[in-house]
């Protein structure tokens, strides 16, 4: 299963390193702070009835340079199916560099680039290749804490049984108080195998600060493929130092 190690929200209010990536499956153009790493420890699940999907680990972000951030998610996987019980195994490792190419302040508009590689390092998915996301990311901010972002890309896929698909998101967040931030999103996803279908999820989120340098953070919402309505949820304790 993928990782749902993508996202984007900025926590507004302090003077420490903003935290930005998860919880959402939307990204942002923001990178981490120059110098500075963010890490969350989360844990990510998909399914339908008993049928489950699920990943943890850690996020790993570095702000390398100015408007470059580095990225690694390194998950271990989990599955239910109702014959089958649950498995366990090593999940798939993304390697990622984000590259936030445009940044008017006085305009509140950025854009980056975050491409992305997807290995096949899961224990329990034998056959499959090295998938490549290429995506854009904008956000607009808006005064009073409001922020519209999104974008989308195109996953290159290479193994057996794999199809290229575009994905596009969007998300809009508004930072209720200095400690919390609350949000909304809708993506849609082609299908990534031949026997796959399109998904379109729908979620809300928040990023609840404990201090300057740690936060829980929360998103889950109904997916739809087809004529099934399934779930997805995310949950993480982040950090950055």
């Amino acid at each position: 299963m993928k990782s749902f190690a993508w996202g984007a929200l900025l926590l507004a209010g302090t003077a420490s390193p903003a935290f930005a990536g998860p919880p959402y499956l939307t990204d942002d153009p923001e990178p981490t702070d120059t110098g500075h790493w963010e890490i969350y420890a989360f844990g990510a699940a998909e399914g339908r009835h008993s049928t489950v999907d699920a990943d943890a680990g850690f996020d790993l972000n570095y702000g390398a340079i100015e408007g470059v951030q580095l990225t690694a998610t390194l998950p271990l996987s989990f599955s239910h199916a109702p014959l089958d019980g649950w498995r366990k195994g090593s999940g798939d490792v993304e390697l990622g560099v984000k590259y936030r190419f445009l940044n008017d302040k006085a305009h509140g508009f950025s854009a980056a680039i975050f491409p992305r590689a997807i290995l096949p390092t899961a224990s329990h998915s034998p056959g499959e290749g090295t998938r490549f996301l290429l995506p854009l990311w904008m956000q607009k901010d808006f005064a009073g804490g409001t922020s519209l972002f999104g974008g989308g890309g195109y996953t290159i896929g290479t193994g057996a049984g794999s199809r290229d698909y575009w994905q596009f998101g969007a998300a809009l967040t508004h930072d209720v108080s200095d400690n919390v931030s609350l949000g909304a999103e809708i993506t849609r996803q082609g299908a990534d195998t031949l026997d796959g279908t399109t998904q379109t999820r729908a979620g809300i989120g928040a990023i609840v600060g404990l201090s300057d340098h740690y936060a829980l953070l929360f998103s889950g919402g109904p997916t739809r493929a087809e004529h099934r309505t399934g779930y997805h949820a995310y949950a993480a304790l982040g950090t950055n130092f």
